[in-house]
């Protein structure tokens, strides 16, 4: 039998998601998403965890959705929205807002379980946390980084909107416009530098590290830790933040119905994913065509 996409463990106080999918750059379908989500219940269920840490296997954190022809997520051949509703057979291009918007919008409360989870949750991120990784990411309550890794919502550029859109409330105005609009990637010293991640560690050390500082949380009480998440993270959904998901994923919907991306998503077949991510990518020289 393969490997389960999502491996879970309780190891004393903590408890270790870790996305298995590294053979695909952990990149994200519904099997990982719904891993995450019932590791996060089984976590936030067990006695024994104070605190969890999200993790990647492999060589990255994930690279996002997966947007390969034939995967599950965002518009592949598989695609199938969650909305109980009579439908017709819809002519080519033809685009139902309101059964992506359930589809997007059950990806996006998934992805808050981190955010309201009773427990203090740690994301361990290594390589790169990109486009739809990112919208899971900024739900945990403090990022820890590799000194080498890179963040970014590159679908600025085309074919996407975040739906968690935690930018704005973790780097403020400036920083969320200066990385939105462009879709500049992130590395670790600027990440530190705008408030983005907590601490930032050499690769080698990142994963212990990780686990040292999350091991402390066992020594305050459970009740203490909730009370003071809940507090910190009612400030922010007074501030609007359901509603700000609300358009977020409404509008990455409709980013990936206009001309502009659909005919992107045709070059997958017409000259290859990867060498539409590059021309994507290339005018501004990061992610994969960032200098070595």
């Amino acid at each position: 039998m393969a490997d389960p996409v999502v491996l879970y463990e309780e190891r004393q106080s903590l408890a270790i998601i870790t996305i298995n999918r590294p053979e695909k750059m952990n990149t994200l379908n519904d099997a990982v998403i719904q891993g995450i989500a019932d590791a996060i219940d089984e976590a936030t269920a067990s006695p024994e965890v104070s605190s969890i840490i999200i993790r990647g296997a492999g060589p990255c954190f994930t690279a996002g959705y997966d947007l390969n022809p034939g995967s599950n997520e965002r518009g592949g051949r598989n695609w199938r929205p969650r909305y109980g509703a009579p439908s017709v057979d819809p002519r080519p291009g033809a685009w139902d807002p309101v059964r992506d918007y359930a589809f997007m919008g059950h990806n996006m409360r998934r992805f808050m379980k981190l955010w309201e989870c009773p427990k203090p949750v740690i994301a361990e991120l290594h390589g790169y946390a990109l486009g739809g990784g990112t919208d899971l990411i900024l739900c945990a309550d403090l990022i820890f980084m590799a000194e080498d890794a890179i963040i970014g919502y590159p679908p600025s550029r085309v074919y996407g909107t975040p739906t968690t859109m935690m930018w704005v409330y973790r780097v403020g105005l400036e920083h969320a416009k200066e990385f939105l609009l462009s879709g500049d990637q992130i590395d670790a010293a600027t990440a530190h530098r705008i408030g983005l991640v907590s601490k930032v560690f050499p690769r080698e050390q990142l994963s212990a590290e990780t686990e040292k500082y999350a091991k402390r949380y066992a020594n305050i009480p459970s009740n203490q830790l909730a009370l003071n998440k809940l507090l910190i993270n009612q400030a922010f959904e007074n501030m609007g933040l359901r509603t700000t998901q609300m358009f977020g994923t409404f509008f990455d919907g409709v980013t990936r119905h206009t001309e502009e991306a659909l005919r992107w998503r045709e070059s997958f077949g017409e000259i290859g994913f990867r060498e539409t991510i590059r021309r994507r990518d290339g005018p501004f020289g990061d992610y994969g065509e960032r200098p070595r």
